[in-house]
């Protein structure tokens, strides 16, 4: 449920001839049982500009009913040695499982986020001035995201698909034109070699469909048609039924077209330089 992503990964047990969706695995359409929590914890890195750079990110949820699930996630992240470290926000998401037939599977999906919390961050100013704080009210950015998944999960393979609307502004409830409105669409597909390990492959695509100036980063920045392509590759182990680790690691995609495109060592499509990665924990308890 985000932009920038991706959002969000990561053998597999055979139940009644069908792989179970919510067997935590890293399968893309996984959905926790009812009474049941879950936790996925991610440290991730950068190969560009400096390895570095981490970043801790949890994703707690909790199965209200078979059908029906609520999260809580938030990450750190810090730079070059904690020279800047950052609370990176909070997001509140809801799953509705719509459909459950057999191997078809279909949900509702919508999300709440505010982001931006810094706590060390000096020198964003393109002046060289250094005034981000707390809850900074000119840097926190408020997301609201909604949109659906779905797909068709078999004995040894998934194939899922997400389409995904975010509003992003600087107020929580503005609703006005001169906020960012998006689309992310993605596919993802798993495959199951043993009982013990697993690999997923996913591509997500995030567009900008407004030209609006945004509300944050670049003072005056127009936005025209800038969009992302993300793609990442997994490899998951199954430590036992309920656990698992995974390795993962990305790239993307650029489109940079706006009035400041000086500012980009790319212009038009580019691969962005170096190359993302982490390992992610996830329990079902």
């Amino acid at each position: 449920m985000k932009k920038i992503a991706l959002t969000s990964l990561l053998a597999v047990f055979a139940v009644s001839g069908a792989h179970a969706a919510n067997v935590i695995d890293g399968n893309p359409l996984y959905m926790p049982k009812a009474g049941h929590h879950v936790s996925e914890t991610a440290l991730s890195s950068h190969s560009n500009p400096d390895v570095r750079t981490w970043a801790l990110a949890e994703d707690f949820g909790y199965g209200v009913t078979d059908h029906f699930a609520i999260d809580v996630a938030t990450s750190l992240s810090e730079k070059r040695g904690f020279e800047e470290y950052n609370w990176d926000g909070l997001k509140l998401g809801a799953t509705y499982r719509a459909l459950d037939m057999g191997g078809w599977k279909a949900d509702l999906v919508a999300a709440y986020e505010a982001a931006g919390f810094y706590l060390n961050r000096p020198a964003q100013h393109l002046d060289g001035t250094s005034d981000s704080k707390w809850f900074d009210k000119d840097a926190t950015q408020y997301l609201w995201t909604a949109g659906v998944r779905g797909g068709y999960v078999a004995n040894s393979w998934t194939i899922a698909g997400h389409a995904l609307y975010n509003y992003l502004n600087s107020e929580s409830f503005n609703w006005g034109n001169h906020g960012m409105h998006a689309w992310a669409l993605g596919l993802d597909a798993q495959y199951i070699f043993t009982s013990h390990f697993n690999m997923v492959a996913g591509v997500e695509y995030a567009g900008v469909t407004n030209d609006n100036k945004y509300m944050g980063g670049i003072e005056g920045r127009k936005m025209e048609n800038e969009g992302v392509w993300t793609g990442t590759l997994a490899a998951n182990f199954n430590i036992d039924a309920t656990k698992y680790v995974g390795l993962y690691i990305n790239g993307t995609l650029n489109h940079w077209k706006g009035e400041q495109e000086a500012l980009r060592s790319e212009k038009g499509w580019g691969f962005e330089k170096g190359f993302g990665g982490g390992v992610k924990f996830g329990i079902d308890f």
